[in-house]
């Protein structure tokens, strides 16, 4: 059992830790230089470059722009004009959906291939 489900299980836990939830995207300041939280997803793996290759095109473009502002405006040592940040209704999950689907596909050809080896 993960610590998130013992949370999430507890009322007294969830009512210490929503308000934290509800914080923290604009405690990390990633909004205010114009990302969603699915552009902090490192492309390190091949789950998450072939997870980016599924995204549409104008999603993959968006996403590419995004974190090209945001290293420019970490360059400047700068944030966006306020209109300009991500809000929270903008900051909706496009990526972690597609991952989890491409780990279980990953998952699903390691147990095929385990199983055709013996």
């Amino acid at each position: 059992m993960s610590l998130a489900n013992v949370v999430r299980n507890s009322k007294f836990l969830t009512a210490i830790f929503n308000p934290i939830v509800r914080v923290y995207p604009d405690l990390a300041g990633y909004r205010k230089v114009g990302l969603k939280y699915d552009d902090l997803i490192s492309e390190e793996n091949d789950i998450t470059v072939e997870a980016i290759r599924r995204l549409p095109t104008a999603e993959q473009d968006a996403r590419a722009f995004r974190i090209r502002r945001a290293f420019q405006c970490s360059l400047s040592h700068s944030e966006l004009p306020k209109n300009e940040w991500t809000t929270a209704e903008q900051d909706v999950s496009y990526l972690l959906p597609i991952i989890k689907q491409v780990e279980l596909e990953f998952k699903e050809r390691d147990e095929f291939e385990a199983l055709s080896k013996k």
